[in-house]
């Protein structure tokens, strides 16, 4: 099996891929062709099936696995893999994890040093309210361990959740030694639950597709749900503090137009948005550079996270 990252003009592609997407379509002149998205862990390609009639094309459908016989031609100035022959792929015949983005770092590892940051939180409540979710809870350990941050801007991928939650703790714990006004307990815990809503809004892979729920009502608004359920069952929790940690979680995006129901109001949530935002920008431009050749500074284009055209870094 042949890597998309090593795609080239004139490749003539064997091997089996996993189908991201099919849709129907129809040409200017009214002939139908198939559009269709093949994906491995390594990234993406944009494909054709310009004969779906064919004897060559057998059935096939959204989410298999498919053994292909392919050209890679340039359209655009982007490559795309014309499919001549395809086939649904049986099972021993391919590998899930080959097909899949997952972490570079080691899941177990990262869980563990969040772990040890809930470990670190004093106040009882907010302890309480971590190791509800994280350490007892195994269901939802397993989930956040193996769930993706988001579906393509950035820590699109197995463990990425857990990837994005851990810098965004680690940044908040720095700004705590900076800043002694932050009450560390409260941010600390805010930042590890964040995004926990993304377990709802996010579906798990091969899919990593919006959900209903989180189509109308966004991962913020069911992190918040989630929230509150889990402080209801634990006796005694400071009303003011409860507030506190929602509101954090609503404002985590900063302004109104990125989705959150409110800007910060106070200083552990201005802190939470900063980190959040940071870890978010950086590793969709490190995602970016990731097939750009080093010393490679030609410009890429606009990337509308950062709003602005980007490039590598010229190396003296």
């Amino acid at each position: 099996m042949k890597y998309i990252e090593s795609f080239h003009e004139g490749d003539q592609i064997r091997g089996v891929y996993f189908c991201k997407n099919k849709t129907a379509a129809v040409t200017k002149t009214g002939k139908p062709y198939e559009n269709v998205v093949l994906q491995d862990k390594t990234g993406v390609i944009d494909s054709k099936v310009w004969d779906p009639g064919s004897g060559g094309i057998e059935e096939y459908e959204k989410l298999d696995y498919v053994d292909i016989v392919g050209d890679i031609v340039s359209f655009n100035g982007a490559l795309q893999l014309n499919i001549k022959r395809l086939r649904r792929a049986e099972e021993g015949e391919y590998d899930p994890q080959d097909y899949f983005p997952i972490s570079e770092n080691d899941i177990e590892e990262m869980y563990g040093e969040l772990v040890g940051f809930i470990d670190s939180v004093r106040e009882p409540h907010l302890r309480r309210i971590l190791e509800m979710f994280f350490k007892e809870n195994e269901a939802f350990a397993r989930a956040f361990k193996s769930h993706s941050a988001a579906k393509s801007v950035h820590h699109g991928f197995i463990g990425g959740l857990l990837e994005h939650t851990l810098s965004v703790t680690k940044m908040c714990d720095f700004y705590t030694t900076l800043y002694p006004l932050l009450n560390r307990d409260l941010l600390i815990t805010a930042a590890i639950c964040h995004d926990i809503g993304k377990l709802q809004e996010l579906s798990d892979f091969p899919e990593n597709d919006y959900t209903d729920e989180g189509q109308m009502l966004g991962h913020i608004v069911q992190g918040i749900e989630l929230i509150g359920i889990a402080i209801r069952k634990i006796e005694g929790f400071p009303t003011k503090l409860a507030t506190e940690l929602k509101h954090c979680i609503a404002a985590h995006h900063g302004e109104l137009e990125y989705g959150s129901p409110k800007k910060p109001a106070i200083i552990e949530a201005v802190a939470l948005n900063f980190a959040d935002n940071t870890d978010a920008k950086l590793e969709t431009l490190k995602e970016a550079f990731s097939n750009v050749a080093e010393g490679n500074t030609e410009w890429l284009g606009y990337n509308r996270l950062v709003e602005s055209n980007i490039r590598r870094t010229s190396i003296n």
